[in-house]
């Protein structure tokens, strides 16, 4: 059972950014989607040019003035900041502008509570949320630490805190040995996949690109395919029978975003590894994104940090049907082949198999070989794992030519 009840409120919230030069409004605007996600409504949008963020308020003086203002004129419940704040410019913040603050972290931490639906989904997502409790308490603890004991630091709140952080720390360490279990059960399959031989295709991708969609068109998997960030957190693995008749099994991940909270990588990553053990991935691109070249790097970043390197890459620049007239599709240098696609008409699926056949075809070695009859059943593991191409009694036995994995070679022609 969870530490933390909330209640269903309706927000009405005015957001926070900073801009010290990147993509700022850009930023911005998926900050107002994900709010948007996480049922608030969004009233106005505030953006300061400073040189840095304010180490003690995220805004600078001037600026608050302003922000509070706007706030109690709009009958704001509160703002939302675009980057992650430390203790110190949350609890600043909400002292100058008399209002709850949040922040980016708090609102996907508050998406992800809403779209966990697997046992091992709500494990992780509160393991973040409690990560992130406990840094603030941490944060909250040394702020009254240099008080230097005294006024301020007494009583029954100093206690409360201490207690807090306990019983965080001690679902922290429970939490984590469900999830310790849910990540061996994972190993376990995953190692029965690789014994099994199967091919195994990641759907990577920034959030909303439209993965569910394809793995829904691709193998009716009836997943939920929203117009939402991250409509979906739970990776979902199935089937898919290619043209030549061969099994693969096609994963959908979690979306990637800007300034994915580390709480989260850390968390989700048995979950994000999916894309480490797959032998292909797909990369989903929302080409009607006029940031779709921005979101491509962000998910070439986020792959690099889980160490994902070295795969085969088809690239899928999604939405084509919604692109307007002028726009170009972003260049993509990581990628091993490049397709258009609209996966919500179906529109490129059939050549998206025939790419992945392809690729598959290339990882695999040629065979030709005569099978003595007493051998007839290695044929069976060349048909569950490779591509028959033609077979043929002969009076020596069975003959087989056919593309199979490099590493069933020894197996099935051994003596």
């Amino acid at each position: 059972m969870s530490t933390y009840e909330t209640k269903e409120i309706e927000e009405k919230v005015v957001l926070l950014g900073v801009d010290v030069g990147d993509d700022t409004k850009e930023s911005m605007k998926e900050l107002a989607e994900l709010v948007d996600t996480a049922g608030a409504t969004v009233l106005d949008s505030i953006i300061q040019s400073r040189e840095r963020i304010h180490p003690g308020s995220y805004i600078g003086k001037g600026k608050i003035e302003e922000v509070k203002d706007r706030v109690i004129e709009l009958g704001a419940t509160g703002v939302v900041c675009d980057d992650e704040l430390t203790p110190a410019q949350l609890r600043n913040l909400e002292d100058l502008l008399d209002t709850k603050v949040m922040d980016r972290t708090m609102v996907i931490l508050d998406i992800f509570a809403k779209r966990a639906t697997t046992s091992e989904g709500k494990i992780q997502v509160e393991l973040a949320q409690l990560k992130f409790s406990s840094a603030r308490l941490v944060g909250l603890r040394s702020s009254l630490s240099r008080l230097g004991g005294g006024i301020g630091t007494r009583g029954p709140g100093e206690k409360k805190l201490e207690m807090d952080r306990r019983l965080i720390h001690e679902r922290i360490s429970q939490l984590k040995a469900e999830l310790k279990k849910v990540e061996n059960h994972r190993e376990l399959i995953r190692k029965s996949r690789d014994e099994n031989l199967a091919f195994n295709v990641a759907i990577v991708g920034y959030t909303n690109a439209g993965k569910s969609t394809l793995l829904n068109k691709l193998t009716d998997a009836n997943i939920l395919a929203e117009d939402k960030l991250f409509a979906t957190l739970d990776p979902t693995t199935r089937k898919l029978k290619l043209g030549s008749g061969q099994e693969i099994l096609v994963t959908d991940t979690v979306g990637f975003i800007r300034k994915l909270p580390h709480h989260l990588i850390e968390a989700f990553k048995s979950t994000l590894e999916e894309a480490k053990y797959a032998n292909l991935l797909i990369h989903m691109v929302d080409a009607s994104n006029e940031e779709a070249s921005s979101q491509m790097l962000v998910v070439y970043d986020t792959l690099r940090s889980l160490d994902v390197v070295d795969k085969d890459i088809i690239t899928v620049f999604n939405k084509t049907d919604l692109m307007e007239e002028n726009m170009e599709l972003p260049r993509d240098f990581h990628a091993d082949k490049i397709l258009k696609m609209s996966a919500k008409t179906g529109e490129g699926i059939e050549d998206l198999k025939k790419t992945v056949e392809d690729i598959l075809q290339k990882q695999r070695v040629y065979l030709e070989h005569v099978f003595p009859y007493k051998d007839a059943g290695k044929i069976a593991i060349v048909r569950k794992f490779g591509e028959i191409l033609s077979e043929e009694y002969i009076d020596e036995g069975i003959s087989i030519k056919a593309y199979i994995p490099a590493e069933i070679f020894g197996k099935v022609i051994s003596t």
